[in-house]
């Protein structure tokens, strides 16, 4: 089956600086590709060209295996990192405005369910919090019946409730059989929704996979963290690569059930135990040398 998405060789410059250079990825129908990176790595300039807003300075985009044309933004729903509405509108009138613009614009009624606004209809729109005026934004996105739904930085801002309140409607919009590609920095929210992630850092994709074939191809290791007077051990008789940070002792295992046992056979304390999994910022430190959110 042809993918939805083709892009091929994608470079932009911005009066000689490179802020994209010769990224290529593809995106199947029905899915969530995800571009991860720091701030500044290339994401929102990538997304932009590809939804057409900034002409490419060379590479080759492909939709349905052919060249972008007229229809294209008919076809496609932006949520942009930072739009402003009219004030003194109302949610109501802002999505019945929107609605007007299209031939084949979505129930209303069902855009309102299915972002949660149904109470926020005669609220302005400047007397909203961060998390409503995503998911109005959100609406806004999907109003003409989209194919293909690209999100920027959807989350950011937003406080843990409101933030899986957001994430449980972009999961719902997936399931209703449109692709989605989403810009963020916030590794959790990529592991949680995205089915594939490209690694993006200094205008380029380092790494693309499923988040799960990434940890296990870069950073299989688990970490398990004790307190310096948790173990009797001297350093030379701990069984696992360590590193010691202030008052806590950090070790590295490959399997965590394993290095468990062994601990608790050599008489570790593990009462006040924690233990972390691997995730895609050790990917990318494993990469690049950087913290993500650098």
């Amino acid at each position: 089956m042809e993918p939805l998405l083709q892009v091929s060789h994608l470079r932009k410059e911005f009066n000689g600086t490179v802020a994209v250079r010769d990224v290529s990825f593809t995106v199947e129908q029905g899915i969530c590709f995800g571009l991860l990176g720091p701030n500044g790595a290339g994401k929102t300039t990538t997304m932009e060209v590809v939804e057409g807003i900034l002409p490419a300075t060379s590479g080759e985009i492909l939709y349905g295996g052919k060249p972008r044309d007229s229809q294209f933004p008919e076809e496609i729903g932006i949520q942009f990192q930072h739009t402003s509405l009219l004030n003194f509108l109302t949610v109501h009138e802002t999505l019945a405005t929107f609605h007007a613009l299209y031939q084949n614009p979505a129930e209303l009624d069902t855009l309102i369910n299915q972002c949660d606004l149904q109470g926020l209809l005669k609220n302005r729109n400047d007397k909203l919090s961060g998390g409503q005026q995503q998911r109005l934004m959100l609406a806004l996105a999907l109003i003409n019946r989209p194919n293909l739904v690209f999100l920027d930085e959807p989350s950011t801002g937003l406080d843990p409730q409101s933030r899986r309140n957001l994430w449980a409607i972009i999961e719902q919009i997936k399931e209703d059989g449109k692709t989605i590609i989403l810009t963020t920095h916030s590794m959790e929210e990529a592991e949680y929704l995205c089915d594939v992630v490209a690694i993006m850092d200094r205008g380029k994709i380092i790494a693309m996979d499923s988040p799960n074939n990434l940890i296990n191809t870069f950073c299989r290791t688990s970490s398990i963290v004790l307190p310096v007077s948790a173990t009797p051990l001297t350093p030379e008789k701990i069984p696992f690569p360590w590193k010691q940070h202030n008052s806590k002792i950090e070790i590295q295992v490959d399997n965590i059930n394993e290095g468990l046992s062994r601990l608790m056979n050599l008489d570790v304390d593990l009462t006040e135990i924690t233990v972390r999994s691997s995730n895609l910022e050790d990917v990318f430190l494993h990469l690049t040398g950087r913290q993500l959110r650098e």
